[in-house]
């Protein structure tokens, strides 16, 4: 009864929103009230910037043009300001008459005084129509109207992107891209401002640590040939979160925000400019007691300075203050738990615990000694702690040093948790450090504007790890088992050339070349002290190329090919008796060809074809993965293709009806799997004796691939700024094994029962089988007060679902229940 009320309830929504109205009275006076116009950089509109009331929260973000409109504004003085990322902010003055519409357009400055971003989508300069591949941009209006959770809700509605739960908070991102592994994001370069975020980039490439979605002011992914700028990892594209830069004048914001099981989030900021400096700081709180099973705390301080030396040279200095703790762990349910109910949010290792800190210190600067040349030069260094206790556990029932707190069905092998008194405790440290000069250069040879982007990178990166056995359930202290040290050495360099051959067709052409020696040294294993080192290099050489022909100002044909690389992690490359496994790194040829088209200036369409071709793909086994914690194995030739769709419609337009009315929708069709000759070791029942087989998994899936992925939203924005959005993600079904198995009578080697084989029937325990589909619906509604006041609700997982979202790492993790939020901002 419950899913038909709803859909009933969405229904009635839809029906009645082109009638919706706050004050019927001078409705008809007031739709007729507002300002249109143009936002310039050059001779082009430049897209994606803000437009906004500055103290309200009525603002709005240009098209792909750079056209804007702003309807049902309040009669009298405001302030109007443009804001964009790379451009110097523009305030103007305006009067609003009731009953009249005017018409403003803007030039926006390129401003060399901000800190250097990726900003793949070439919203700085406006030339989209120029990039050689698929890319997507998040902006702040579409964060705003979302009210996302975490950045996982933002990132599944981009074509293309995968997106796994770990713990329902967001706190680590796990990303696929293109039916990649999506565990630990480890095949995605993850940027902030520029800037990597991963443990180690080069030698231990996991997002521990993932930066808050609510401190920033947009999103950039690029999946194409042009992420041959942006390395080390350059197989499943990148991702960089952009945050907020110092405003030109005094702004600031509070944000708070509510929900269920003690869910709280704080976002505050402030910023101005004295004379030639300026300055942006931000505090975010986030923490929960019950938000499914997990408890967790949070607080992010991060700050941007910005100082003007002379008209030409300017410096940005960007410092962030991490700490979290959380009850995360790595036990889940087990299969019979989960189809028994009841216990989906149940707190299985009550004692665990991960502790992050971090600290980043980042310093730009950027010199224009022309109109067409630039040198930028940014330093950075950062440090992450990691330590996470976890309570060591069974499905054994014979296993030794057990606490009696059993979990699942004891009558069924491998369907029960049995708890064990001790801990082991992984803690890590980690150091980076990166000096990164770019040039970006303009200049005509043969009667021909050629653009060029070349740079080099030094960096440094190191990582302690110290595994620490305790000997009750909640021991964070002990003996020590391991202890060792990996350092690596990386020099890059890299150099793309765009050729502009008149006005319709681009060529672009580059190469990266990648240089990596790193060390192990084991200082102890196990229970004995040794001096164990070794060392070893990876080189690697580059090259990408695209080409763009546009039809018009607004559509266009585009492809682009680049070789895929990732390095293999230190502590895979050599094992733990220092023995040099001289693995190649990972490696891959990455095709795509695309349209992207505005029709009618109210439709847009994406189209991309992609196509991937490993050599040899590496398949994660650690622990977080699933596996036992040894590393990687080779996973032979595998095949990644498939197609992106994406359409843009501003309805209100088209039927000219009252506010504004939006619909996007987007879907993604892939197929992932090993094109190859592999075997693997199977054990299958034979009566009462288990034979063991070879079996050949070419043609099958990679693990947790989804053929299918869909996501949409319809959004409606009426008078006086009430805004109703209701969106929707699909998630297809995905294997979890690479035996793609179906039913719980599979075996498949992969633990610790059978000391002779290896093998257990893991789908008992969870771990591997079939995820099934789903569908999720999520809502969120807003309104503007005078004053730049705003409330909003939302409703996360509208219809209830329930649903896997993971078996990683060991065992099966629910997705969250339906959850409301409620939230109170002010600007000013």
């Amino acid at each position: 009864m419950i899913t038909l009320n709803l859909n009933t309830l969405i229904i009635s929504i839809f029906l009645v929103l082109p009638f919706i109205n706050v004050s019927a009275k001078d409705s008809g006076d007031f739709e007729r009230t507002g300002l249109y116009g143009k936002v310039y950089s050059g001779p082009e509109g430049a897209p994606f910037v803000t437009v906004y009331i500055k103290g309200t929260s009525k603002g709005t973000s240009t098209d792909a043009d750079g056209n804007f409109i702003l309807v049902n504004l309040e009669a009298g003085s405001h302030i109007l300001r443009v804001q964009g990322v790379g451009y110097k902010d523009i305030e103007r003055h305006i009067e609003i008459e009731q009953g009249r519409i005017i018409e403003m357009d803007f030039i926006l400055e390129q401003d060399i005084h901000l800190m250097e971003q990726v900003v793949v989508s070439g919203s700085r300069i406006g030339v989209l129509r120029y990039l050689p591949g698929s890319a997507s941009i998040v902006t702040n209006a579409e964060l705003r109207s979302a009210s996302p959770l975490s950045g996982n809700e933002i990132l599944r509605n981009v074509t293309g992107v995968h997106v796994v739960e770990e713990e329902g908070g967001g706190l680590r991102a796990n990303i696929g891209v293109r039916g990649l592994d999506p565990d630990k994001s480890r095949n995605v370069l993850v940027l902030e401002d520029g800037i990597p975020v991963a443990l180690g980039p080069y030698g231990e490439p996991e997002l521990y640590y993932t930066p808050g979605i609510d401190r920033m002011s947009g999103v950039e992914i690029l999946k194409g040939s042009g992420s041959i700028l942006y390395g080390p990892q350059t197989i499943g594209g990148v991702i960089n979160y952009i945050t907020a830069d110092p405003p030109a004048a005094s702004s600031g914001f509070a944000n708070i925000s509510g929900g269920q099981g003690g869910l709280f989030t704080g976002n505050f900021g402030y910023g101005n400019t004295y004379g030639n400096s300026g300055f942006q700081i931000n505090f975010l709180r986030r923490q929960a007691e019950n938000l499914g099973p997990t408890r967790f705390a949070l607080n992010d301080l991060s700050t941007k300075l910005r100082f003007r030396m002379s008209p030409r040279s300017a410096m940005m200095v960007k410092l962030g203050i991490y700490d979290e703790n959380s009850n995360s762990t790595y036990v889940g349910l087990t299969q019979m738990m989960y189809d028994a109910g009841g216990n989906d949010y149940s707190r299985l290792s009550p004692d665990d615990r991960l502790d992050i800190r971090r600290y980043s210190l980042g310093v730009s600067h950027t010199f224009t000694a022309s109109d067409d040349f630039r040198l930028t030069t940014t330093a950075y260094a950062y440090t992450t702690t990691r330590n996470w206790k976890r309570q060591d556990f069974t499905t054994n029932s014979e296993a030794s040093n057990l606490t009696g707190v059993v979990w699942g069905d004891e009558s069924i092998p491998g369907g029960a948790i049995f708890m064990r008194n001790s801990t082991g405790n992984r803690n890590r440290q980690f150091e980076v450090a990166g000096l990164e000069p770019r040039i970006s250069y303009r200049y005509f040879f043969a009667g021909y504007e050629n653009m060029v982007d070349a740079g080099a990178r030094l960096l440094y990166e190191r990582a302690y790890e110290q595994r620490v056995n305790g000997s009750t359930a909640d021991a964070i202290s002990g003996l020590l088992r391991d202890d060792e040290v990996r350092t690596g050495h990386a020099v890059s360099s890299w150099v793309q050339n765009k050729i502009l051959l008149g006005s319709r067709l681009s060529v672009t052409g580059g190469v990266r070349t990648e240089l990596l020696e790193y060390e192990r040294q084991i200082l102890r294993r196990g229970s004995s002290d040794v001096n164990i080192m070794n060392n070893t290099m990876v080189m690697e050489v580059i090259p990408g190329a695209g080409l763009n022909y546009n039809f018009s100002d607004r559509s266009g044909l585009f492809t682009g090919i680049h070789r895929g690389f990732a390095p293999p992690r230190i502590k895979d490359a050599i094992t733990s008796d220092g023995t040099d496994l001289q693995l190649d790194a990972e490696k891959s040829w990455n095709f795509e060809f695309g349209t992207r088209a505005e029709l009618f200036r109210s439709i847009g369409v994406e189209l991309t074809f992609f196509n991937m071709e490993f050599s040899n793909q590496v398949i994660p086994v650690s622990e977080s993965s699933g596996g036992r914690g040894t590393g990687y194995i080779n996973g032979g030739r595998t095949s990644h293709r498939g197609l992106e769709t994406e359409l843009r419609m501003n309805i209100s337009d088209i039927i000219n009806m009252p506010g504004n009315l939006r619909l996007n929708l987007n879907s993604t069709f892939t197929e992932s799997v090993f094109s190859g000759d592999r075997f693997v070791v199977e054990r299958v029942a034979n009566g009462e004796v288990n034979d063991t087989i070879f079996r050949n998994v070419k043609g099958n899936s990679t693990p947790y691939a989804p053929r299918i992925t869909a996501s949409g939203y319809i959004q409606y924005e009426a008078a006086r700024g009430f805004g109703l959005r209701i969106g929707g993600h699909f998630t297809g079904r995905q294997y979890t094994d690479v035996l793609n198995t179906e039913t719980v009578n599979d075996w498949f080697g992969s633990a610790q029962n059978d000391p002779q084989y290896n093998y257990v029937q893991a789908t008992a325990s969870g771990q591997i089988g079939r995820l099934p589909s789903f569908f999720i619906i999520n809502a969120s509604a807003w309104y503007d007060l005078p004053g730049g006041l705003n409330l909003n609700v939302c409703v996360k997982n509208l219809m209830n679902e329930r649903y896997i979202t993971s078996r990683r790492p060991q065992g099966i993790r629910v997705g969250l229940p339906r959850l409301f939020t409620a939230g109170l901002g002010y600007s000013f």
